[in-house]
C-alpha cells in the first residue's frame, strides 16, 4: 500500500497493543501500515476487520457466546431464511443477519440462539412466536420431530468429538468450530497436489490454520495443535487419519526403507474428488499458498523449519498442551 501523503509504498507492521470493547480490555496483534518518512500509521478496511476480530473473539470465548459459523449453522440445521429465523427468535432482521456476518450478541439475545440449538427448545420458541403457519410450519415441525429422533437415536460417543476435543470455539481451534468434514478435505486437498509423507502432510496442515489466521483471525478446520519432536501435529491425528482411510477419502501407502524405518505416504483416493465448496476464497488461498510454499521442500527440511516456530519451540516440552492459534500465529516465519 502507497502512503496518501508520500506516495510511496509503505511497510505492514505488527506489534502488541490493548483494545477496549464492552468496557473490557483485551490484548491483539494490531496490524498497521507504517509511512517510513512521516511515521504516520495507516489501516484498510481488512486490517481493521483482522485487528477487530482478534477482540470480538476472545470476548465471545470469554463470555460464551455463539460464533458466526454456528449461527449460520443452527439456522441451516432448521431450513429457515435469516429473515424467518430472526421472527422466531424476536430480533430484528437486520440485527440477527448482523450476528451471522461477525457482530458480537447481547448476552441475552447470545443465550436464546444457543437455546434454539436444541430442536426440543427451538419448538417451545416456534409454537410461542407464532410467526409461522401453513406448509411452512408443517415442513418446520417435521424436520425438528425428525431431528429430536435423530438424536435419541445417535450413540452416546460423539465421533467428531472424541477425535478434535472440544466442540466449542476457543483460541486453540482457532475460533472456529471443530469440523472433521473439512478438516478431511484439506488433506484431500494436499494428497491430490503433493502426495506427502505424514510428517510434512502434517506441517502443511498445521500452516494452513495457521496461515489463514494469520489472515483474517479464524483457522480454516478448528483442529487444535500440538508440539511434538517432529514439529506442530493435529491432536489425536494417527486416528484422525485411520478415520479418513476407512472413510475412503485418501489411500495410505506404507513403504519400508532400507534403515528399517517406515514412512506413510498420502495418496488422493480413486473417484475421490476435492470438494472446494466448503471453503472461501481465502480459505484455499491459504490453502494454496501453503502447497506452492513448500512444494519441493522434502520432509526433513520441513521440520526443520517448524523448528523455528516459536508455536514449536515454547510448547514442545509439553505435548499435551494445545498450541494457540492467537499467541504463535502472527510470529508465523515461513510464511
Amino acid at each position: 500500500m502507497k502512503s496518501p501523503i508520500t506516495g510511496k509504498e509503505m511497510t505492514l507492521e505488527r506489534e502488541q497493543r490493548t483494545m477496549s470493547f464492552r468496557k473490557k480490555e483485551y490484548k491483539v496483534c494490531y496490524h498497521y501500515f507504517l509511512c517510513i518518512d512521516t511515521k504516520e500509521q495507516f489501516t484498510t478496511t481488512e486490517l481493521d476487520e483482522v485487528n477487530l476480530v482478534q477482540v470480538y473473539n476472545q470476548y465471545r470465548d470469554e463470555h460464551n457466546l455463539p460464533f458466526p459459523e454456528e449461527i449460520i449453522s443452527i439456522r441451516d440445521s432448521y431450513g429457515l431464511s435469516a429473515a424467518k429465523m430472526a421472527e422466531v427468535l424476536g430480533f430484528g432482521t437486520n440485527t440477527y443477519r448482523n450476528y451471522e456476518q461477525g457482530e458480537v450478541p447481547s448476552e441475552s439475545n447470545a443465550r436464546l440462539i444457543q437455546l434454539a440449538r436444541e430442536p426440543e427448545e427451538f419448538q417451545k420458541l416456534v409454537q410461542l412466536s407464532g410467526v409461522l403457519h401453513g406448509k411452512q410450519l408443517e415442513r418446520l415441525s417435521a424436520r425438528i420431530e425428525e431431528m429430536i429422533e435423530r438424536r435419541k437415536k445417535t450413540a452416546c460417543i460423539d465421533l467428531e468429538e472424541y477425535l478434535t476435543g472440544s466442540k466449542l470455539p476457543d483460541e486453540y481451534s482457532g475460533y472456529a468450530k471443530p469440523s472433521l468434514e473439512k478438516l478431511a478435505e484439506m488433506v484431500v486437498f494436499f494428497a491430490g497436489r503433493m502426495k506427502p509423507w505424514k510428517t510434512k502432510l502434517n506441517k502443511l496442515l498445521f500452516y494452513a490454520d495457521f496461515l489463514h489466521f494469520k489472515n483474517t483471525g479464524f483457522s480454516i478446520s478448528g483442529t487444535r495443535y500440538c508440539a511434538i519432536d517432529m514439529g506442530p501435529v493435529p491432536d489425536n491425528f494417527n486416528s484422525i487419519f485411520e478415520w479418513m482411510k476407512k472413510k475412503g477419502d485418501i489411500r495410505i501407502h506404507e513403504k519400508q526403507f532400507g534403515d528399517g524405518g517406515t514412512g506413510e505416504q498420502f495418496l488422493p483416493a480413486a473417484e475421490r474428488k476435492f470438494r472446494a465448496i466448503l471453503f472461501s476464497q481465502k480459505e484455499l488461498a491459504a490453502m494454496n499458498t501453503v502447497a506452492d510454499r513448500f512444494f519441493k521442500t522434502g520432509t526433513k527440511e520441513i521440520i526443520d523449519i517448524s523448528h523455528h516456530e516459536s508455536a514449536w519451540f515454547e510448547n514442545e516440552r509439553d505435548v499435551q498442551k494445545s498450541v494457540s492459534y492467537l499467541r504463535y500465529a502472527f510470529e508465523l516465519k515461513a510464511l
